[in-house]
């Protein structure tokens, strides 16, 4: 955060747009598929800005290896992973500091949603693949693995929305990209439960008054609500086309046995 601006930039104009010609307080597009991987038993694509993310599930299955399982609850092996394609800079390949980080914290925010008393001895593996990073990808990772995770139909108390806020040119915006990113203040994300409003991730990289840190907040709440409403929409998608599908099915079977 805060690198020195490079010359001729402005984060912010005079008329109190962004780079990308977004105000303060609006979200970058948002796209969300769910059920696009055949072969995954839960799965979802999200787009948020120039980021691209795909999340799969699979279980609850069999915990290997076997010293991991829990008599009591399934548990949930998260995997985050940049691809070396993802960033401008080549990135190595295999697991950094940042994936295992971030795979901890989705992992721990996905445990609390699901219902993992009903799947003893088993595990619950989500892997998410940054296929395009454009800041903000544990956000829009964690967003796409709620999603996937409903796909498959294991049971949940909600979908986890996530979304940061930040600083940037003495402002406080929503939903930072590349460039507010490595040259703003302050980023701040958070994932919460919108039907309890328990926070489920909140961390801030940067400084910010208590004031600022307050209105981060209610932005960053803000932007899940209204991701929230895309990933809801995306899931009732999905389905409508299936039971369209299973109807169309039944109906070809009827007319067969007449």
């Amino acid at each position: 955060m805060s690198m020195d601006l490079p010359e001729g930039m402005k984060l912010i104009d005079e008329n109190g747009r962004r780079l990308d010609g977004r105000k303060a307080d609006e979200l970058r597009p948002i796209r969300i598929e769910a059920g696009v991987l055949r072969r995954a038993d839960g799965s979802a694509y999200v787009e948020m800005g120039k980021n691209k993310i795909l999340a799969a599930v699979y279980g609850p299955r069999e915990c290997h290896p076997r010293h991991l399982q829990d008599p009591t609850r399934a548990i949930v092996q998260c995997h985050y992973n940049m691809l070396s394609f993802s960033v401008d800079d080549r990135k190595r390949p295999g697991p950094d500091r940042r994936s295992v980080e971030i795979s901890k914290i989705v992992g721990e925010a996905l445990e609390y949603s699901i219902f993992l008393e009903q799947f003893p001895r088993t595990s619950i593996d989500v892997y998410i693949a940054v296929l395009q990073a454009n800041a903000g990808t544990r956000c829009a990772g964690l967003t796409a693995a709620s999603v996937a995770v409903a796909d498959a139909g294991i049971p949940m108390r909600d979908l986890i929305p996530a979304c940061a806020a930040g600083k940037v040119a003495d402002t406080v915006v929503l939903d930072l990209n590349k460039e507010e990113d490595n040259f703003g203040d302050a980023d701040v994300p958070l994932a919460y439960i919108p039907r309890t409003g328990e926070v489920l991730l909140l961390q801030m990289d940067g400084h910010l008054t208590q004031a600022e840190f307050n209105r981060a907040i209610e932005l960053a709440k803000g932007g899940c609500s209204q991701i929230y409403a895309v990933q809801q929409d995306a899931l009732r998608r999905k389905y409508s086309i299936a039971a369209g599908e299973n109807g169309g099915k039944e109906e070809e079977a009827r007319g067969n046995e007449a």
